[in-house]
């Protein structure tokens, strides 16, 4: 069946750096696009990134334009997402999906990996 699995979150500086990661398998990873979702306490759950089944196309919500980075491995069936210059607001719950296209909901998720930004 489909697994998505994230690792990589934890506690971190405002200013720092961490890099989440996320692997696939029980399906063709490299005909999907996958999707970096994140949701904190009382909030809805919102699209930080997405990247195309081959990773030509990416997008980004606007608050982490220019700090973070999507980035995916089809021979290693992971993707990433490269995180920079990290403000408290970043705290959430960060999930990964398996999507049919880098702005559509996911149809599957992984179970989340917390990412705390705080001094």
């Amino acid at each position: 069946q489909v697994q998505l699995v994230e690792s990589g979150g934890g506690l971190v500086q405002p200013g720092g750096s961490l890099r989440l990661s996320c692997a696939a398998s029980g399906f063709t990873f490299r005909a999907y696009a996958m999707i970096w979702y994140r949701q904190a306490p009382g909030k809805e759950r919102e699209l930080v990134a997405g990247i195309s089944s081959l990773g030509g196309v990416t997008k980004y919500a606007d608050s982490v334009k220019g700090r973070f980075t999507i980035s995916r491995d089809n021979d290693k069936r992971t993707m990433s997402l490269e995180m920079n210059s990290l403000k408290p607001e970043d705290t959430a719950t960060y999930y990964c999906g398996r999507s049919s296209g880098v702005e559509i909901k996911p149809n599957y998720w992984g179970q989340g990996t917390q990412v705390t930004v705080s001094s």
